[in-house]
């Protein structure tokens, strides 16, 4: 059993590197019951295991990091990569043979693999009690009590108004300082690579009185930096009449109140001034002037985008179902930069070796980053995620050799322009968020500026949470160094 312990305690570096992977933090406020959750993949799986937390925690559970004192292992899983949902089910597999010696522990499955997998997960491959999709939280409680009657808990039912705006999450991984609050869920985008609109529904955006609501509790608290998270941050609109956004546009102009994203970008910068606000994952198609005007106006609304272009080559675009093409694409990052200055950080995500990408249309991608020179990106090589319109209108046709190399030359290329973006801020005076103590010393702190990037300073008598100002004295292309401004 020991042995058994030590070799799923170890999720290597290479399984884990398609996705984040962080476990539930230790609780112990003398709850009955122990519930331990692994989460993969984007922020919003993150943030979702804070509200599950939450709901189980109203019926007896409190969480634990350490899976063997579990009554229930919840997995909150993620389809958006194929090494993501592999790494899942070898995990499955592992936590298996932990129940053959403790047949009471529940195994279930959170998320996008669970809307897409149920029955294999299910009846074939046996591997879960419960499947409960990103809509269903709210049934858990009564799924892990049909599970420990014998029967198997399956809710993936997906909604068109859910967005659990009345649960207040468990803070788990928290550093007490930066929090995630959910904004809207699903996708109407349709990308042709993408499994999200299949595993989480249609857009529907969260009432932003309860997200304001929720900004200020966490800044009484403590917190001074807050992520406004959603599949398309961007695409937030709401109205006291309807919050499903297919259903809000086609009946706009009779509703008297609505609210865009721009509009809720200021309500939670309002909140306090000493509370900073990020947000994720933008599409192009909705960064509209208002919204960058928004962000130049208040100053502890962070520099920053993420911005993903997934290809620079309009054909290929147009194969993604992306809604823009590369001139498109670059007139947005030219208006960003003159809204919001060159200091603004703008990140992407890349896919390497998408159906039919020839030589020229790689070529084009590095040429975007050359011109847009982000700060950083996260990059990955093309998988072919079944039920998607790529899996059934293209052949995945790039050899693996192929793409594993295109995208190691758009990480070798990143990497260059990172480092290049991170010099021309050496000598900058910035003011810094302090976020924790640095991985490299005791006698240093991790801290973040607006634009998202590391900085690095001495600790000397400053504590987690304080605004320091800076001067940027150093650089590496992942991290920047910094001295106290006194």
């Amino acid at each position: 059993m020991e042995n058994i312990i030590k070799d799923i305690d170890i999720i290597k570096v290479e399984e884990a590197e398609s996705c984040d992977f962080k476990v539930t933090a230790e609780e112990n406020t003398g709850k009955t019951k122990r519930l331990y959750i692994e989460s993969y993949g984007c922020q919003m799986n993150f943030s979702d295991s804070e509200i599950v937390a939450s709901i189980m925690k109203e019926t007896g559970f409190d969480t634990t990091s350490d899976f063997n004192n579990a009554d229930v292992i919840l997995l909150n899983t993620c389809s958006i990569r194929e090494k993501a949902e592999n790494t899942v089910r070898k995990r499955l597999s592992q936590f298996n043979q932990v129940k053959k010696a403790k047949p009471e522990l529940m195994i279930g499955v959170l998320g996008c693999m669970a809307e897409r997998l149920k029955e294999k997960l299910l009846e074939e491959e046996k591997l879960v009690d419960l499947v409960v999709g990103p809509d269903a939280y709210r049934d858990l409680p009564n799924l892990v009590g049909q599970a420990e009657d014998g029967h198997k808990g399956v809710n993936t039912f997906l909604s068109r108004e859910e967005t659990y705006a009345d649960i207040s999450p468990v803070r788990l991984n928290s550093n007490g300082v930066s929090a995630m609050i959910s904004i809207m869920r699903g996708c109407d985008n349709m990308c042709s690579f993408c499994v999200v609109p299949f595993t989480r529904g249609r857009e529907r955006s969260r009432d932003p009185y309860s997200i304001t609501k929720e900004a200020k509790e966490l800044f009484d608290n403590g917190y001074r930096e807050v992520t406004l998270l959603g599949q398309n941050v961007d695409s937030y609109k709401w109205s006291p009449e309807e919050n499903n956004k297919a259903r809000l546009n086609k009946k706009e102009a009779e509703i008297a109140e609505v609210v865009y994203f721009s509009d809720l970008l200021e309500m939670v910068a309002k909140v306090d001034p000493k509370l900073r606000i990020r947000f994720s994952t933008s599409h192009p198609k909705d960064i509209t002037d208002k919204v960058l005007e928004t962000m130049k106006e208040y100053d502890n609304i962070c520099k920053y985008i993420h911005l993903p272009v997934q290809s620079g080559n309009s054909r290929i675009l147009e194969m993604m179902n992306r809604t823009y093409d590369r001139e498109w694409y670059l007139n947005r990052i030219q208006k960003i930069r003159e809204i919001l200055g060159e200091d603004c950080g703008i990140s992407s995500d890349m896919i390497a070796g998408f159906c039919t990408e020839t030589e020229e249309e790689h070529q084009d991608t590095l040429s975007m980053m050359d011109i847009v020179q982000y700060d950083f990106s996260y990059m990955f090589y093309y998988s072919e995620r079944p039920g998607t319109l790529a899996e059934k209108k293209y052949k995945d046709d790039i050899p693996l050799a192929v793409k594993k190399r295109r995208l190691q030359e758009i990480i070798d290329k990143q990497g260059q322009l990172s480092l290049i973006r991170h010099k021309r801020e050496v000598g900058q005076i910035q003011e810094v968020l302090v976020e924790g103590l640095s991985k490299r010393s005791k006698d240093q702190l991790k801290a973040k500026n607006s634009a998202n990037k590391v900085v690095i300073i001495p600790k000397g008598n400053l504590n987690i949470g304080d605004y320091v100002t800076v001067k940027i004295t150093d650089c590496t292309s992942a991290t920047l160094f910094g001295e106290i401004v006194n």
